[in-house]
C-alpha cells in the first residue's frame, strides 16, 4: 500500500510538471518566448514547486483525510501581448489539461492493446497514470480561477455578449483575491462538487482502461 502511494505521489509531480511545460511550450510556439526565457522549459521539478499548491495544499489535504489528493505547480509565465494568436491565452490555458489528457488516452491505450498479456504490476502502473492524468485534466478544465478551464471558458465565451462580459468580470475579480483566497473559493467549489467530479472521473476511468 505504501508503495502504492509513493508511486501515485511521484505520477503526480511529473504530471503536474508536464502540465505546466506544456502550458510554456504553446506559449513559445505561439510566439511569446517568456517560459524559455525563464527556463521553465525543463522538467526539472525544482523549477516548477509552488510553496502553496506543490506543498501546503497536498500536506493540509493529507492531514486533514480528504477523500482526494491534488497539487499545482508554480504557474508558468508568459505574455499575453506576445501571442501571436487571437485565441493565443485560451490555446495556452488549454495545453495544460490537454496534454494530461494524451497521457490518459495513450497509456488507457497501452492497457486495451496488452489486456491480459501484462504483468500485474505494470498494469497497475500504467492504470494509476491514466487516473492520475484523468483527475488532473478533469480538475485543471473547471472554470474557476486559478484553474485552466477559468481561461479556456473565457476565451470561449469572448467578451462580445453580456454571458461572456459577466464571467470575465467575475474571472477577474477572483483572480484579484491572490493564490491564496483564489485558492480557497476553488477548494470550497469543489468540495461541494466532489460526488459530482468522483463520478464523473470514475466512469471516464472506466470508459478509457475497459
Amino acid at each position: 500500500m505504501q508503495t502504492d502511494v509513493i508511486f501515485g505521489l511521484i505520477i503526480l509531480i511529473i504530471s503536474v510538471i508536464l502540465h505546466e511545460v506544456a502550458h510554456g511550450y504553446m506559449a513559445n510556439w505561439l510566439g511569446d518566448p517568456t517560459a524559455r526565457l525563464a527556463g521553465r522549459l525543463t522538467l526539472n521539478p525544482l523549477s516548477h514547486i509552488d510553496p502553496v499548491g506543490s506543498i501546503l495544499l497536498p500536506a493540509l489535504l493529507t492531514m486533514t483525510g480528504s477523500p482526494f489528493l491534488i497539487g499545482y505547480a508554480k504557474p508558468v509565465p508568459y505574455n499575453p501581448y506576445n501571442l501571436k494568436s487571437a485565441l493565443g491565452e485560451t490555446l495556452v490555458a488549454a495545453a495544460g489539461p490537454g496534454t494530461n489528457l494524451l497521457l490518459a488516452l495513450i497509456f488507457a491505450a497501452l492497457i486495451r492493446t496488452g489486456g491480459v498479456a501484462m504483468a500485474t504490476p505494470m498494469l497497475s502502473a500504467f492504470a494509476t497514470i491514466v487516473y492520475v492524468n484523468l483527475l488532473l485534466a478533469l480538475f485543471n478544465i473547471i472554470p474557476i480561477p486559478p484553474l485552466d478551464g477559468s481561461k479556456v471558458l473565457s476565451g470561449l465565451l469572448g467578451t462580445r455578449n453580456a454571458v461572456g462580459r459577466a464571467y470575465e468580470s467575475f474571472r477577474v475579480s477572483l483572480e484579484r483575491l491572490g493564490v491564496l483566497s483564489g485558492t480557497l473559493v476553488m477548494l470550497i467549489v469543489f468540495y461541494a462538487l466532489y460526488p459530482y467530479f468522483a463520478s464523473v472521473l470514475q466512469w471516464l476511468f472506466a470508459l478509457l482502461i475497459g
